[in-house]
């Protein structure tokens, strides 16, 4: 049958016509079906098989969904609208069109299979007849549908090991040693299996769930099915999607299988139906049916955005942790409707339920399982966590166990099977934490009297080959690939069916549905919507250019057309070039954040990497195009340019066009590179290159001929020379320096005097523009076209190369996370979760498994001894509060509530929880009774024992947050260390600190990695450390834990709450909220604190065993009955109507409160507090704010900053190579610069280029300073450790080694190379050495200090340095500020280059170049000295022929002295008083770093309304 038609095989769904193939149908497949099914009395086989399908999806157990589950009203409106479109449709068929149905009616008749089975809706319309004639519709367009399953066999997949395990350091990165083993290594990597011996198979319509501990492989075997190969070594074995093999796969139909990664990652500025909609714009098909593309794509997100509930929030933007947009539950169905839109046939989704609650991840299965279902998908997920109710919604699972395949077979069987294996769940544990807790030697149970089970890794994968199991799978595997692999005809189907959808012109030989033109279009759209998204930036940016337009137009404004000003005109024509130029550099973190979408779109076949490029390209000319012009009109009339049209249209022109052949050259930077930083640092080199060979600060005659060659592959130069003898091929200047002229010269001829500016003529009384640009600049105005062609030439292969780059080089830096310890430092023993084989860890050694675990007594799973050797002080305060409520103010609207009237109380030895749906107000609760609420109004009583909390109540608990925040090159064992010396009391020894910390590993079961950097340990261990931290402080009254499983696996999650009951049961205090826990870990809780959404009490009190006590209240006031198998914490959320889609019918806090359990919960509070206060109240032991003195925390602080710098090359080898390839690139470019007026002037721009440096320096150390401030401010502040002001004095003092340390290798490399003499070495190297770094890192602190983020710190810091820069008497002369001097007086650089040039170039002779001499006619009967000897006199200079009485060779300069204090002001005498100044500005900085901090970091409130309360 399969012979002779080919694509009978191919299921005809019934689903809407409009769309072109069954497998990624995103319509109503079996909407009806569906629903009708939920009323038939046979639940457990929903979907029988159909006669006619050659492969049946085998008679699952897994559970359905209804279509309409998300949106019944939406759909409800979707029904309507295909009622219509029925009607239309039978007026078709009356027109007798049922001939050309007749040929297909075998694949139709297989849809009528349910009619009996179909419920009329309450319109009377019958949903699965319409779409069976939207099909024929589909059948009239011959448009043929498919589908795709995966089969695997033999899989192996290899990937590069890690080789390295210690921390690197500036010490190890520079030792030879290590170079050298780094060379070796990346000539043989070493290799290692991540996967092997893997065989199964996904059909269309089954969904697959891939469950194993983090790192043994789940990524790794999503992204191979999904045929994302690249990042791996080698992938071995079988795989074939049907007939089609994964090259034909990648080559021609890549968009059919998706992998989505578990992070919702997309435009942020985009709406949800904006997002939706360009995925379903790049995927249309060539035939939809009656549909032309538009209502297509509309009709596609119309249906989709209903289906997955997200109409309400169509217009609302997608966001991100920087922009407000929907929700975490609405972005993962964002994402499965991005995926639909695509219409994909095999969908892979990694992690996705990471950080939604329970019932939100129960919503996103539940869509998944509605697309499977009706869009006949074949649907592959991994997830940590799962729950029941999830787990039931699948119809196969894969186990995983480091690597290697424990199970792959019937979700339903699973459980059975490793219980026959000889191992058993744990009570109410959920199948899916059973089955991964199999693969923990540490977790899984052994049943008793079975002593034969596997327990290696080799073992189990043996086992599963050899069972029943292993074989029915090995059995399908092998019928499934003799019916489909290597079926020409299938695959010819296939190729048919795709290709019949591509646009015309798109080409056989690319998976991309659309032609080129067509994804420029779509991609510029999006584009467009991106920018209209964010106006903010586009706004900001024209605001910079017309900012710095207004500054640089007032500075140099109206210029005289007189030769004084031939120097500033350069200045402005380069500043404009510069500007306009590099201000792009700014969108390198833009481009870099946008790769990873992308990328993604590309594997997804939506459009070439290219186009996007190319899009952003032209969306850009437009916008480039106004910018410009408001730019170029504000500074081309307010300095006074030429005023003629074509001189201003020139300019203009060139101005643009370098604009936008610079922005190619800075995105072809930032696509040719993997990662950012050195994307940064090869943009700043590329700048500093560009800006000195431009031919403004260093004249192409003065080059050197080595590095000559920069300025004929450089675009600003050919620019500049356009725009300058632009300006000045009209230009007679009037001469501002006649020779001679003053005393005794008033009645001299003009035929005796010059001009003394290069070009002058004898006799003439101005200079002639054009001959000025050829003599200094070797500029000619004649070649304005010809570079013009150079400059459109360069801009058109820059954008080729950007091209080029965003096509290929689509990947990023993706780091693999290897645990790294300290150098000279073992680790003592393997962790379990270390046995990482996707991050290349060696598979762990197998340890004995546990003993059954009572739900009273855990162990703890991961600790080596027994902790009662390591048992805290006993605790005996108790902790309540009352009737708490918290209010927030929300402008333009009333207060709003977080809290309202919650009571409560935590005692020693006992572990409550926290518990509520999200926005319940958990985390709000937790941080109002730990007193870390900074805003709002918190109402209520808080007592320990009774009585006030004592004063250092913060002091005396400890807070575990959410978010593990410790600075990632600290050891675990130096983090708890730090924490033990500053917030225990001076009065404990370091010997006893020390011990403590000691116990500390080993309660929490971190002995292992006590020498680990926190940086580089996994999740589980690095929330293990941050309560070891807290614990480290000798927590007296209370332990506050903020969803300490969040994000973890099953077994981590376990591990750690094991841990907490182990601490409690040794008299700690604890109070800790969690996400929905599995049944398992909600019994190890002994009392539970219940709010919903509004923070009001659902309940409070005991759970009883197996939560019994709370069922029990829940059920006697009138809630469903709990099963017996069911999560008691899901069912508890279920009642009170938690979650996106419940709802409630009791009013449970009116409940509550008239409740008995509540009166004994306040009677109980009365008990504790008149039995508290018979006894003395709890002492304050800290009498000062912090608990240790200031000079003590100083310390602690250096000694952590300095490990910290250390052990971060990176950043350390960066501000060491900038300094030492800018100290060679300056030094080099003016080399040994003669004695002459011009290289005078060189020498004068050696320093000014040096000093620019500063300007990446000073961003560069904002980096860690910022985020070293947020450790601070997220927990170390909230704990009170340490003052802020050490902080600062500590983050001051470790920057100024290492940045006099790297100046001195500018100073060493830069020098002696621009040949300046050897005896003013000293006093240079102090300012440039020691000042200026001191300067530089100050400034830097002092703008990072009022800066949220490195970001805008950076943005700021260049725009208030440019005021530095423009205002020091280089770019325009002291002489020609006009009302801007007093900013001369202003600028600290000012004061830096008059000392640098000053002592440098002053006290010495000046010797003129052959073109700097300008030729004098004497009086008749006059020799040249006696003629100008009295000028000299006065004025300066010599001639070299006093004694000819024609043609007097006189150069205006004889000292430089003479020159630098005409034409920049500086004076040699003001060297020391300018050291005076410059470290008034240092000190200046240093009270600004502190002063700002306190203002925009610390102080809290307005200084507004203080002032006004003060008034009152």
């Amino acid at each position: 049958m399969a012979d002779s038609h080919p694509l009978t095989d191919i299921r005809e769904e019934p689903a809407s016509g409009l769309v072109s193939r069954q497998a990624s149908d995103p319509t109503l497949h079996n909407i009806a079906r569906h629903d009708a099914q939920q009323e038939q009395s046979q639940p457990e086989s929903p979907r029988p098989p159909h006669a006619q399908h050659p492969r049946p999806r085998r008679q699952s157990t897994a559970s359905r969904v209804s279509v309409d589950f998300f949106d019944p009203e939406g759909m409800a409106e979707i029904r309507r609208t295909l009622t219509q479109d029925k009607n239309k449709s039978t007026d078709d068929e009356k027109a007798g069109k049922h001939d050309e149905e007749r040929p297909r009616t075998a694949t139709t008749t297989r849809s009528t299979d349910s009619d009996d089975t179909v419920a009329a809706d309450a319109d009377g319309f019958d949903l699965e007849k319409t779409i069976k004639t939207i099909i024929r519709r589909r059948d009239k367009a011959e448009i043929k549908p498919r589908q795709l399953g995966v089969v695997f066999r033999d899989l192996r997949v290899q990937g590069v090991g890690s080789s390295a395990s210690f921390q690197p350091t500036l010490g190890s990165t520079l030792n030879p040693l290590s170079i050298i083993e780094e060379i070796r290594n990346a000539r043989n990597p070493p290799l290692k299996d991540i996967l092997s011996g893997f065989e199964g198979l996904v059909k269309p319509g089954e969904m697959l769930l891939v469950l194993g501990s983090p790192g043994s492989g789940c990524s790794t075997l999503l992204k191979t099915l999904a045929n994302h190969r690249g990042e791996y070594h080698s992938v071995e074995g079988d795989v074939h999607y049907d007939s089609i093999t994964p090259d034909q796969l990648k080559k021609h139909f890549r968009g059919d299988v998706q992998y989505c990664p578990e992070d919702d990652v997309h435009f942020p500025t985009l709406t949800v139906e904006q997002t939706i909609d360009f995925a379903a714009t790049t995927r249309t098909p060539r035939n939809r049916a009656d549909y032309n593309r538009s209502q297509f794509k509309s009709f596609l997100t119309t249906i989709l955005t209903t289906v997955f509930g997200l109409r309400h929030a169509k217009k609302t933007p997608v966001g991100n942790a920087a922009i407000r947009g929907v929700s975490g539950g609405e972005k993962k169905r964002v994402s499965i409707a991005e995926a639909l839109a695509t219409r994909a046939c095999i969908g892979c989704w990694d992690n996705s339920t990471r950080g939604l609650d329970a019932s939100t991840a129960l919503e996103f299965v539940r869509a998944l399982r509605i697309a499977t279902d009706t869009m006949q998908l074949s649907t592959i997920v991994s997830i940590y966590q799962a729950g029941e109710s999830l787990y039931q919604h699948f119809d196969k699972v894969c186990v995983i166990y480091q690597g290697r395949m424990a199970y792959f077979g019937p979700a339903d069987k699973a459980k059975d099977y490793f219980i026959e294996m000889g191992y058993l769940p744990a009570n109410r544990q959920t199948t899916p934490d059973f089955l991964v807790a199999v693969t923990d030697p540490l977790a899984r149970i052994p049943r008793a009297g079975v002593t034969n089970q596997p327990r290696t890794v080799e073992e189990f994968a043996e086992y599963f080959k050899n069972s029943k199991a292993g074989r029915e799978n090995a059995a399908e595997v092998d019928q499934y690939m003799e019916d489909y692999v290597g079926n020409s005809d299938r695959a010819a189907a296939y190729a048919q069916s795709a290709r019949a959808e591509f646009a015309k012109r798109s080409g056989m030989k690319n998976p991309f549905m659309l032609t080129i033109p067509q994804q420029v279009s779509a991609v510029m759209k999006r584009k467009v919507q991106i920018i209209r998204g964010n106006m903010l930036a586009t706004g900001l940016n024209l605001f910079s250019f017309i900012f710095q337009a207004i500054i640089i137009g007032t500075v140099f404004l109206k210029m005289p057309e007189e030769t004084s000003a031939y120097f500033s005109r350069g200045g402005v024509l380069f500043f404009a070039l510069l500007f306009s130029a590099l201000a792009t550099m700014a969108e390198i973190p833009a481009l870099f954040a946008q790769r990873d979408i992308v990328v993604r779109h590309e594997k997804a076949a939506m459009y070439h990497p290219f186009v996007e490029a190319l899009a952003h390209t032209l969306v850009d000319v437009p916008i480039t195009i106004v910018i410009m012009s408001v730019f170029a009109v504000l500074l081309y009339f307010l300095t006074g340019l030429q005023v003629s049209a074509g001189q201003f249209f020139v300019f203009l022109l060139f101005l643009m066009l370098m604009s936008l052949t610079m922005k190619s050259w800075f995105r072809a930077i930032a696509a040719a590179f993997k990662s950012e930083a050195t994307a940064q640092a090869f943009a700043g080199v590329s700048t500093l290159a560009l800006a000195i060979y431009t031919g403004y600060t260093i004249p192409k005659p003065s080059m050197i001929g080595a590095l000559r060659w920069i300025t004929y592959i450089n675009p600003l130069r050919y620019g500049f020379e356009a725009i300058l003898t632009n300006e000045f091929r009209t230009l007679q200047g009037k001469c501002s320096n006649l020779v001679p002229q003053g005393p005794g010269y008033e009645n001299v001829l003009l035929e005796n005097q010059v001009c003394a500016v290069v070009g002058a003529q004898p006799g003439e009384d101005f200079v002639d523009g054009a001959t000025f640009a050829k003599l200094s600049y070797g500029f000619d105005f004649s070649n304005t076209w010809m570079n013009l062609g150079i400059v459109i030439a360069f801009g058109i292969g820059f954008t080729a190369m950007l091209l080029v780059f965003a096509e290929y080089n689509t990947s990023t830096t993706t780091q693999t996370s290897v645990t790294m310890f300290k150098r000279g430092t073992r680790r003592q023993a393997r962790p379990k979760t270390s046995g990482d084989e996707e991050n290349g860890a060696q598979p762990a050694t197998v340890v004995d498994e546990k003993a059954p675990r009572s739900p009273t007594s855990p162990t703890i799973p991961t600790s080596p001894t027994s902790p009662s050797a390591a048992k805290p002080v006993a605790h005996t305060d108790i902790f309540t509060w009352q009737n708490l409520k918290y209010t927030v103010p929300i402008h333009g609207e009333d207060d709003r509530t977080l809290l309202n009237d919650v009571s409560g109380y935590v005692a020693p030895g006992k572990l409550t929880a926290l518990m509520g749906e999200s926005g319940a107000g958990k985390t709000t609760l937790l941080n109002a009774l730990a007193k870390r609420v900074y805003s709002g109004t918190v109402t209520g009583d808080m007592f320990v024992n009774g009585q006030a909390l004592p004063a250092d109540f913060q002091a005396q608990t400890g807070y575990v947050q959410q978010m593990d925040t410790h600075v990632p090159f600290s050891t675990v064992r130096e983090a708890l260390l730090f924490s033990a010396k500053l917030r225990q009391p001076p009065s404990v020894s370091l010997e006893e600190k020390e011990a403590y910390v000691d116990r500390c590993l080993e309660i929490c079961g971190l002995n292992e990695y006590a020498d680990a950097t926190i940086g580089s340990l996994n999740t589980e261990y690095r929330k293990r450390t941050t309560i070891a931290v807290e614990l480290a402080a000798k927590p007296k009254l209370l332990l506050f834990l903020d969803e300490p499983t969040s994000g973890l696996d099953s077994q981590s999650a376990w591990a750690i709450v094991s841990f907490l009951r182990s601490l409690a049961d040794q008299g700690q205090a604890i109070l800790c909220t969690i996400h929905q826990p599995s049944a398992e870990l909600f019994q190890v809780f002994d009392r539970m604190l219940l709010l919903k959404k509004g923070g009001e009490t659902v309940y409070f009190g005991d759970l009883g065993n197996n939560a019994t006590h709370m069922i029990d209240y829940f059920e006697r006031n009138g809630a469903r009955k709990c099963d017996p198998s069911e999560n008691p914490a899901e069912y508890m959320l279920d009642v009170i109507g938690a979650g996106a889609t419940a709802t409630a019918k009791q009013d449970w806090k009116s409940i509550w409160q008239n409740s008995n359990e509540c009166h004994e919960t306040r009677e109980r509070i009365d008990a504790i507090h008149a039995e508290g206060r018979a006894r003395p109240p709890v002492e304050t032991e800290l009498h000062s704010e912090f608990a240790t003195s200031w000079l003590f925390q100083v310390k602690e602080l250096f000694a952590r900053e300095a490990q910290a710098y250390w052990r971060d090359p990176t950043y350390l080898m960066a501000k060491l190579v900038l300094n030492g390839v800018s100290g060679l690139f300056v030094g080099f470019t003016f080399f040994k610069s003669k004695d002459t007026q011009q290289g005078t002037q060189n020498k004068l721009f050696a320093i000014f280029m040096i000093t620019i440096i500063s300007v990446p320096l000073a961003s560069q150390l904002m980096v860690p300073f910022i985020n070293v401030r947020n450790i601070y401010e997220i927990r170390e502040r909230p704990s009170r450790m340490y003052s802020w002001t050490a902080l600062l004095t500590a983050q001051i003092m470790i920057e100024i080694p290492w940045n006099i340390l790297s100046a001195t290798l500018l100073f060493l490399t830069w020098f002696w190379t621009v040949g300046f003499q050897s005896d003013r070495a000293g006093y240079t190297y102090l300012m440039l050495s020691v000042i200026n770094p001191l300067y530089y890192g100050t400034i830097g602190q002092a703008v990072a200090s009022m800066s949220p983020n490195a970001e805008i710190g950076a943005l700021l810091f260049s725009f208030l340095f440019s005021f530095v820069l423009t205002f020091n008497g280089v770019l325009q002369p002291f002489r020609q500020l006009g009302w801007w001097r007093w900013m001369y007086r202003l600028s600290p650089y000012t004061y830096l280059i008059e000392g640098l040039l000053g002592q440098v170039i002053g006290k010495q002779e000046i010797n003129c170049a052959p073109v700097e001499f300008v030729s004098i006619r004497p009086p008749a009967n006059m020799s040249c000295s006696e003629y100008l000897g009295p000028y000299m006199s006065f004025a300066g200079g010599y001639v070299t022929n006093p004694e000819a009485t024609a043609d007097c060779h006189f150069c205006s300069a004889r000292t430089t002295d003479q020159f630098l204090e005409l034409s920049f002001n500086i004076v040699y005498s003001h060297r020391w008083r300018n050291v005076g100044i410059m470290v008034a500005f240092v000190g200046f900085n240093i009270f600004a770093v502190y002063v700002l901090t306190y203002l925009f970091r610390i102080r809290t409130g307005s200084l507004l309304s203080r002032r006004t309360k003060k008034k009152n």
